[in-house]
């Protein structure tokens, strides 16, 4: 059975020098594009991340009245319901199979944006979890400048103290497969590639349905709990790289495209996983300050880059534009929710 041939690091192992860790990333980030990191609780704890999880049920459970009330905006903050985003607007005809409330950053502890009433009271385990997620995310982006020689690059245009960033924390919820009704040509999150620099993806033990496209133009599923991690306290975290480093780096990074998929006669089930029940993940896609210009990072690794001849671009978003993060961002999510931002 094929399944993603996705690297595990250790990024917390002490035994293994920084620099070792952070080659290791740059070499993931530059054959795969995702990388699982291994969860061994000491960067966000398992208990972290159940609770996580068990505040996105409850956001999904509050009534629609709450839900409609903090529809998603413009700037990429609130609840989407069903078919609301197409992930996939050149292939797709009806909009992805999920819905999703999308947290943007939060201030002092604060939502900059308003929430269903049942999680209200949550809201410091919310900005908690982000807060969490966003130190994971520059310890990672930290690494990838040190595999490149060039340190702080990345990490350094992501520090919040310069200005706004378009960070999301990302609630997901996709219903049943089996009492969905769906034809065979049709998927539950459209083929994409993410939007920002890194995205942290959150998912439970079992839960089947995620898909990435390998070099060879290849669907194959990714596993929740790879080989050797099956007994840690929780899955990996899988890490993928998004459209803006792959900008940054002038595509030496892979910003890789992937889906989530029904269960079909075509469909590769990974062993002890299924798509029976509602799915739940939780993503953090990681932007850096609006203001921050996509131009080639100073390495002499992406100076030196050459694609292999007739390798394809299987990802459009990818190409050489220089642009600020924010245009780039905006520029994805008026692909994705065309109605709404024909309203505005």
């Amino acid at each position: 059975m094929a399944i993603a041939n996705i690297p595990v690091i250790d990024i917390s192992d002490p035994d293994v020098n920084q620099k070792e860790i952070a080659r290791q990333l740059v070499d993931a980030a530059e054959e795969h594009g995702f990388i699982y990191i291994r969860n061994r609780g000491l960067d966000i704890s398992g208990s972290e991340i159940d609770g996580a999880f068990a505040l996105s049920k409850k956001t999904f459970e509050s009534p629609i009245e709450e839900k409609q009330r903090c529809t998603i905006q413009t700037n990429n903050r609130g609840w989407s319901g069903m078919h609301s985003e197409t992930l996939d607007p050149k292939t797709q005809k009806v909009g992805d199979y999920k819905e999703a409330f999308n947290f943007g950053e939060f201030v002092q502890g604060k939502p900059q944006q308003p929430l269903p009433a049942p999680i209200i009271p949550d809201t410091p385990q919310i900005s908690a979890f982000s807060d969490s997620c966003r130190n994971l995310c520059q310890k990672l982006l930290y690494l990838l400048g040190l595999g490149l020689e060039v340190d702080d690059f990345f990490s350094s245009a992501h520090n919040t103290a310069k200005g706004a960033s378009g960070s999301i924390l990302r609630f997901l919820r996709y219903p049943p497969a089996e009492a969905t009704e769906h034809t065979d040509d049709e998927v539950r999150a459209g083929a994409h590639s993410d939007y920002g620099s890194i995205t942290l993806l959150f998912r439970l033990k079992g839960q089947a349905g995620l898909e990435v496209l390998t070099k060879s133009n290849e669907w194959v599923p990714v596993p929740v709990c790879p080989p050797g991690t099956e007994n840690d306290p929780s899955p990996p975290i899988l890490i993928n790289i998004g459209d803006l480093l792959s900008y940054w780096t002038n595509g030496l990074f892979r910003s890789t495209v992937h889906r989530v998929v029904f269960p079909s006669a075509g469909t590769t089930i990974v062993e002890g996983e299924s798509s029976s029940g509602p799915r739940y993940t939780i993503a953090f896609f990681c932007h850096p300050v609006g203001s921050a210009p996509l131009e080639p990072v100073p390495s002499e690794r992406v100076k030196n880059y050459v694609p292999a001849q007739g390798s394809p671009n299987v990802n459009p978003y990818a190409e050489r534009k220089v642009m600020t993060a924010d245009e780039h961002l905006f520029m994805r999510l008026k692909e994705s929710y065309g109605d709404l931002y024909k309203k505005s």
